[in-house]
């Protein structure tokens, strides 16, 4: 089974959150209750060549174990003689955890390890995808490795739940229709942002991407984040017939830090070089908060400000507050979305929090992604 444990790491290699491990035991769960041995796939990080001590999945293996009660094996690596050998030795109901996949190229970069893949693929009977989170990469892991078990490769429980919640915003979805963008940059979300833009009755944007959108109009933005090369795309966007919500009021600060000098300062009057945007002002949090409270269905992707430093997450933490007192079927798309509404200590208030950014915005854009495609279509 894959799965998607790529979950953040302290300096001392201690687990930060496992909201990751948790959302799949109800998979691992109901394999184990079936009589199976069960073999688990992952990546951690960007492993820039073979084995990295720092990004071994051990840890993973340790916080499983504990959540499960249950033995979890660690594996000696994902291919080879040892982890053959570690295979034919499970017995039912026991757990094997293959070593990080992204130590092998042939995971990223299948056509240049074909073998890779084979092997992989010669441990089990079935094979199960709950990765959603990793979905929309077409890695030997997550896609490839499909066409070597005909009708019976299967989606997880964790997968089916996150195309049951993602699905009606493709159509369908209860109006008004609302979509809030965070984040650092509009070049990796053009084409969700056009694909949005189709379906919903008005889209919000904050993070840093909003930074062009102001640029494109005018005003002066000091040292924020800005992709000069994306502000004739921002203009086309702001001149659509689908409202764009863009801060009406920011929190400044003259360094990127929690000891710099803040102040909040109208839009319009523009920032002051030396300065620069880390979160929404009051008043935009007022303005946007009567706009959201008319939603019947709103799906948020990414923090309208600098919110891992505690003094400019206020304008992201009010907004997630205030959506979970609406009536809102409100969706989160994974990401820092997630971690902020964690931070926040309102996970529970939502209907669905995805375990995947990326994986989450290109089924939106596209209504399909090559690791839920690479699946069997029948049961059997």
């Amino acid at each position: 089974m894959r799965v998607d444990f790529n979950v953040p790491l302290s300096k001392e290699g201690e687990i930060i959150d496992d909201s990751r491990l948790v959302a799949g035991l109800p998979s691992i769960q109901f394999i184990l209750s079936s009589g199976a041995s069960l073999i688990l796939m992952s990546h951690l990080g960007r492993p820039k060549r073979g084995f990295e001590a720092h990004l071994t999945l051990a840890p993973v293996a340790k916080k499983l174990s504990e959540l499960l009660q249950k033995p979890v094996i660690m594996a000696s690596d994902c291919v080879g003689s040892s982890v053959k050998s570690q295979v034919a030795q499970l017995y039912p109901g026991e757990i094997l955890l293959l070593e990080n996949l992204r130590f092998h190229m042939g995971e990223e970069e299948p056509e240049r390890d074909p073998n890779f893949v084979k092997e992989l693929a010669q441990f089990g009977d079935v094979y199960v995808n709950d990765a959603f989170g990793s979905a929309h990469r077409a890695h030997a892991s997550t896609a490839l490795i499909a066409k070597y078990f005909p009708n019976k490769a299967a989606a997880g429980l964790l997968m089916e739940k996150e195309i049951e919640k993602l699905s009606p915003l493709l159509e369908g979805a209860k109006r008004p229709f609302y979509a809030i963008l965070g984040g650092a940059k509009i070049s990796s979300k053009v084409g969700v942002i056009h694909s949005l833009l189709k379906k919903v009755d008005a889209l919000f944007l904050g993070g840093a991407m909003a930074f062009t959108f102001l640029k494109a109009q005018g005003i002066k933005v000091g040292e924020s984040l800005v992709e000069d090369s994306e502000i004739s795309l921002a203009q086309e966007l702001l001149s659509g017939s689908k409202p764009i919500y863009l801060p009406l009021d920011l929190v400044i600060a003259d360094a990127f830090s929690e000891e710099a000098n803040q102040e909040e300062v109208i839009v319009s009057k523009g920032i002051a070089q030396g300065w620069r945007g880390m979160d929404i002002g009051s008043r935009t949090i007022q303005e946007w908060s009567l706009l959201l409270q008319k939603a019947s269905t709103v799906f948020w992707n990414g923090p309208l400000g600098v919110f891992e430093i505690p003094c400019f997450a206020k304008g992201t933490e009010a907004i997630a507050r205030m959506l979970a007192s609406s009536s809102a079927e409100v969706i989160i798309g994974g990401g820092d979305s997630v971690a902020a509404i964690q931070q926040a200590g309102l996970s529970s208030c939502f209907a669905h929090l995805s375990t995947g950014g990326g994986a989450s915005l290109e089924f939106l854009e596209f209504g399909h992604l090559p690791g839920i495609d690479a699946l069997s279509s029948s049961r059997s």
